[in-house]
Order: C-alpha cells, then sequence, then structure tokens
C-alpha cells in the first residue's frame, strides 16, 4: 500500500464526542465516489487487528481486508482504533465504515451490521495459571467448579459461558486482551476466555507464568468464523467485497500478508457460509 494514502487516525472514548455532524456518514459507495477514504474499525486485539508503533493497520484482519480492498480497486484507507465494544456501535454512528477487529459472526451481531462471507475459522481457549491446578478446559467446567472466568466485553465467549451455565455472576467482563491477562495474573479470575490466537499470545508473553489451554477440549459448537463487519445499507459494496475476498482467500499472495500473524491453512473458513453461521451461531 501506498503510505501517503493511509491516514491514521486513534480515537479513544473521549474522542466519541465527535459533532453529530462528524459522526454522520452516508452510504460507503458515496464516501468512495466523492473521493473521501475508506475507514477501517479495529480494537487492539493481537493479532487479529491492532496500531502499530505508526498507528498504522497491523494484524491478520487487517492485511486480508487491505489486500481485498487493494484487489477491488481501494487504497485510499483510513484506520479508526476503538474499543472492542465500540465497534458495532462506531459503526452504525458511521464513525467507520468497515469493522476489521476480528469478529466472530454471531446471531445477535448479524440482527444489527452485515457480515462478509467468513475469512477466518476461530477457536477458543483459556489462559489459567502453569498447571492449570483447577483443571479447567471447558465452560461446562467452569460451571461445575465455580470457577471466575474473566472476558472481553462484547466477546463470544459470554454467551459461550452462559449457554454452558455458567452463573453470570461468575463472569467477569473487562475491556481487552491487557486486563484479561491482569485479572487472570492477580488471580482475581481463575481462567480467561478468548480465542486461541489471542489467549496463546497473552500466555507466551508471561514467561511460564500462565499457560493456554488445548482448544480442542471445547466442543465444536465453541468453533466460531470471523467476518467483516459492514452498516447494513452498505451492501452494494459488500457484495463486491466477497466477490473480490472469494477471489483473493487463500491465494499464495493472500498467505504471505497474514503468516506474520499465525495465520495458516487452519485457519482459512473452508465452505461455510455466513448465512449458515448466523443462523447457527
Amino acid at each position: 500500500m501506498n503510505r501517503s494514502c493511509l491516514t491514521t487516525t486513534i480515537i479513544a472514548g473521549a474522542a466519541f464526542g465527535l459533532s453529530a455532524a462528524a459522526a454522520l456518514a452516508g452510504p460507503l459507495m458515496d464516501r468512495i465516489n466523492a473521493g473521501e477514504a475508506i475507514r477501517i474499525g479495529f480494537a487492539n486485539e493481537i493479532p487479529f487487528a491492532y496500531p502499530g508503533p505508526d498507528g498504522s493497520p497491523k494484524g491478520f484482519v487487517n492485511a486480508e481486508t487491505l489486500g481485498v480492498l487493494k484487489k477491488m480497486g481501494h487504497e485510499n484507507i483510513e484506520a479508526v482504533q476503538t474499543d472492542w465494544g465500540g465497534l458495532i456501535p462506531g459503526l452504525q454512528a458511521g464513525r467507520f465504515d468497515i469493522i476489521t477487529g476480528g469478529m466472530n459472526i454471531l446471531a445477535s451481531r448479524c440482527e444489527n451490521i452485515a457480515f462478509s462471507e467468513p475469512m477466518a475459522k476461530i477457536g477458543d481457549a483459556f489462559i489459567v495459571a502453569a498447571g492449570n491446578p483447577k483443571g479447567l478446559t471447558t465452560y461446562v467446567d467452569i460451571k461445575d467448579k465455580g470457577a471466575v472466568m474473566v472476558t472481553g466485553s462484547g466477546y463470544s465467549n459470554i454467551e459461550a459461558a452462559k449457554a454452558a451455565g455458567v452463573e453470570e455472576a461468575n463472569i467477569m467482563q473487562v475491556p481487552g486482551p491487557t486486563e484479561i491477562l491482569a485479572a487472570v495474573k492477580a488471580g482475581r479470575a481463575d481462567a480467561g476466555a478468548g480465542t486461541y490466537f489471542t489467549v496463546k499470545q497473552l500466555a507466551d508473553s508471561t514467561g511460564g507464568e500462565l499457560e493456554v489451554t488445548d482448544p480442542a477440549a471445547l466442543p465444536e459448537d465453541s468453533i466460531n468464523w470471523a467476518g467483516i463487519g459492514f452498516r447494513k445499507e452498505d451492501q452494494d459494496f459488500l457484495d463486491a467485497f466477497n466477490a473480490a475476498q472469494k477471489g483473493y482467500l487463500g491465494t499464495p499472495e493472500m498467505m504471505e500478508a497474514v503468516k506474520e500473524y499465525g495465520y495458516g491453512e487452519p485457519t482459512l473458513p473452508g465452505d461455510v457460509t455466513t448465512e449458515w453461521v448466523c443462523a447457527n451461531r
């Protein structure tokens, strides 16, 4: 990408107090036709999507999305960082045009936004104290042992835990990975739940103090598929995005762009469709 075409905007919570005029935006194609940048929104979720030292978009979801957009002829991109919980509200309010945060496709989210076809298959796992003293490998273990689980506000792990019978009082919600790690290290939570990609990165940062559980221990219905989020009124652009993604996903060019983030052949989504995921997750 031509770096001169990349405008980076870092938005903290306070910055959401922008004027109403700035917060509203028309359909994405109208913006593009007017010469405006495509604004991609993401949180700090390593290795999915996160800001580099210069604020540029890093992570395998950003890399894949930028590759698809380039195939479509779009290279005027603006990166917008926010908290995970602000992604869907920010998209709906017109603060950015596309969610590239690595969001799992869920029925509850499909009611509010439109998703691209899946771009990754994602499994869950936990971070626990070294040796996993409470033997927590599934959500049912957390329920049966009355353990406290910490996860990010708005993460799909909340629904998965509740579906397994974990009491809401035993589900601690925090802004994101940094806080998940801190809660488990401090003993405020017995397990930190997230995608395997996220929690492995957290465990690896602790020098052996924490470890990651085996994602294969969780049932098949804990498997999720991540997609790129769009406003529903941008279906015309989404249709074109899906067509371009179909020709890009899994190609040597795409796999080279994402390999530094740990995305490999097992992460490819297979033949599952967004329609199926919205109906079954």
